[in-house]
């Protein structure tokens, strides 16, 4: 199977499908919407594209999909090339307008953040052994390691905010082998401390009753008319 992908790139030029080959193993994955890598062009970085149609053959020599990220719903494709020849605007950039926050080309970064993590890296009793007596008499440093102890997997900036004490201290216990600073990735949801919840239909004012009647009846007359609606900004 061929998928036409939309290269996630605001060059007019590439306002257009691309046809890749969809490997065996992505078939029963890849629907129209969804986001896929590709390689495009002569270099090596993979590029975001979005499959806006599928189809069994294909004029060119392909390569493949290399991944799949997510997907959008047909409609949402549907509704993107109506913006674009709407607005004249290139269909990528009206699909990235369908994406969750934080999902959008170069704001995948913001997806993924990495921290820094403590943990202990000697054993427990060896530690308070050597706090007991006196072999640690730093106070800061002892500070650092008591907060350790209980709060393994704390990230610097949390040692530094609790203990007043700071990373070059955090450093220098991990230099002499009774800390151990870990790398870690962390996803972040963008809707994560978000209250979302389903509404019910709203209940339409006089006024906006009226509006919706007349914009209805000129569409369900299939005929193109302006309207003009007057409204404070933010206002539904």
């Amino acid at each position: 199977m061929i998928a036409e992908v939309i290269i996630n790139r605001t060059a007019k030029k590439l306002n257009r499908t691309f046809d890749y080959e969809i490997p065996k193993e992505l078939e029963d994955l890849i629907i129209i919407g969804s986001r896929v890598l590709v390689p495009f062009g002569k270099g090596k970085k993979l590029e975001k594209g979005f499959v806006v149609g599928i189809k069994e053959k294909s004029d060119f020599k392909l390569k493949n999909i290399t991944k799949i990220e997510d997907n959008i719903s047909e409609k949402q494709i549907e509704l993107a090339r109506w913006m674009a020849k709407k607005y004249f605007c290139n269909i990528s950039d009206c699909i990235k307008l369908m994406l969750t926050p934080g999902t959008r080309g170069k704001e995948d970064k913001i997806q993924e953040k990495k921290v820094k993590v403590v943990y202990l890296k000697k054993d427990i009793e060896e530690i308070q052994f050597e706090l007991e007596t006196d072999k640690i008499k730093s106070e800061k440093q002892k500070r650092i390691i008591n907060f350790i102890k209980q709060n393994e997997g704390a990230t610097i900036s949390e040692i530094e905010m609790f203990t007043d004490c700071s990373r070059t201290i955090v450093n220098t216990l991990a230099k002499n082998g009774y800390l151990e600073v870990i790398e870690k990735k962390i996803e972040r949801n963008p809707l994560e401390n978000k209250n979302i919840q389903k509404t019910n239909n709203l209940k339409l004012t006089k006024e906006q009753e009226e509006a919706y009647k007349k914009v209805t009846y000129q569409m369900k007359k299939e005929e193109y008319k302006s309207f003009l609606l007057y409204g404070v900004t933010g206002s539904r």
